[in-house]
């Protein structure tokens, strides 16, 4: 178990320079606005603790890809909005317009206990990708207390995130991170049953390591999305010009196997919504997969489907979804991840199960429905970091921080 806040007297963090890795990545209109503050909220708790506690606080973030400096990448927009939300906590924002260097000490040694800078972003520099070591060092020497609460980039081994522990002790993780991993392990090693998992996403793929990981633990598995449509044709299903990776073919039928082995109850979609292109904006109909026209996509599962899934959900108590059913960005094929959607926030509303969300897309889709923290019982910050995470059950951003002392 790592080490977190929790584990520290508050008054030890009095007047002590806490170098916290958030994740800032928020996206941006044409104009540099904020269209969605989910990632900055999210850090709040932790900022809000140390702040309180006396601490000074530094944040490091990246936004974006950066190819060196990019201004209209900036995290001095987002410093704004941080300032925002805090002012009526009577907290003090500023920001730093580097993150290493004269600059980063200058804005940092003014920064007085209960106070708050953001540095800027951390892209801007190449060698945090590249975990440099020296760059990790010079992060390192603006804080006295490194706090990681950024589990959406801890699956990448970067200076900000694994790198300058190797110089800066005690390496703890925020109340976010502590959340994710506390969710996500309990759900995986402790679920109570029956647990049903809902994979979705284009590729098989991408997923390999995931389905094999929820088929050890799962009491359902659901399998939607673009992927579903290897697994069917691996049935000997025609499946139109609907997406395959033939030469995943194999996978699908041993891992279709591997669940009837297990006792795993195995769900595909049986009738789809088609489409002529992935960028119509109309449907052409609704097809059974015992008849899908030549022709014809299928971008999303279909009403029999939507019922079969439902019921299957009604039966269980804990359920994992990670990628939408069909292409939700388009209203035409929208219905199917609406649909579960609807069905998590009903079934998280009955008081007794527990709805676990992670992914990006299926973040995506939930925001587009309007639903947050609270409509299902959890949703991930990690998009590639809760795959990663289901697959190795740690990260290296997580790996690298202390270990709770017996």
């Amino acid at each position: 178990m790592k080490a977190s806040l929790h584990q520290v007297d508050y008054r030890a963090l009095r007047g002590r320079r806490v170098l916290v890795r958030v994740d800032f990545n928020t996206p941006l209109d044409a104009d540099g606005r904020i269209t969605d503050d989910t990632r900055i909220r999210a850090s709040l708790e932790t900022i809000e603790h140390l702040a309180g506690s006396g601490a000074r606080v530094i944040l490091i973030s990246h936004l974006g890809r950066p190819k060196g400096r990019e201004e209209k990448l900036s995290l001095k927009p987002i410093a704004a909005h941080l300032a925002d939300l805090l002012r009526g906590k009577g907290i003090n924002v500023s920001f730093a317009n580097e993150c290493v260097g004269h600059v980063a000490h200058a804005a940092v040694a003014k920064v007085l206990p209960g106070e708050v800078c953001l540095l800027e972003n951390v892209r801007f520099h190449q060698e945090d990708e590249a975990n440099d070591l020296g760059f990790a060092q010079r992060l390192a020497l603006l804080g006295e207390i490194y706090v990681n609460d950024a589990f959406g980039v801890s699956h990448r081994a970067h200076a900000s995130t694994a790198g300058l522990t190797q110089f800066l002790r005690p390496a703890l993780a925020g109340f976010l991170l502590e959340r994710e991993v506390n969710v996500l392990s309990s759900t995986l090693e402790n679920p109570t049953r029956p647990f049903a998992t809902i994979i979705g996403g284009s590729k098989v793929s991408s997923k390999m390591a995931v389905l094999e990981k929820l088929l050890e633990r799962a009491d359902v598995m659901i399998i939607g999305g673009a992927m579903a449509f290897s697994f069917l044709k691996a049935q000997g299903f025609e499946v139109g010009r609907s997406l395959v990776e033939n030469d995943r073919l194999e996978y699908c039928t041993k891992l279709m196997a591997r669940a009837k082995e297990l006792g795993v109850r195995l769900i595909l979609p049986v009738d789809v919504v088609c489409g002529r292109s992935v960028s119509d904006t109309c449907a052409a109909g609704i097809a059974r997969i015992h008849k899908m026209p030549p022709d014809l996509i299928g971008l999303d599962i279909g009403p029999t489907t939507i019922r079969i899934i439902e019921h299957e959900l009604d039966q269980c108590q804990t359920i994992m979804w990670n990628g939408p059913l069909g292409l939700f960005e388009t209203r035409a094929f929208a219905m199917g991840t609406n649909a579960i959607i609807d069905k998590l926030v009903a079934l998280t509303g009955s008081g007794n199960r527990r709805t676990v969300v992670g992914g990006g897309d299926s973040v995506a889709a939930l925001s587009a429905r309007n639903v947050t923290d609270g409509g299902v019982s959890h949703i991930s910050t990690g998009g590639g970091a809760t795959l990663e995470f289901i697959e190795q059950g740690t990260l290296p951003g997580i790996a690298c921080l202390d270990d709770v002392r017996g």
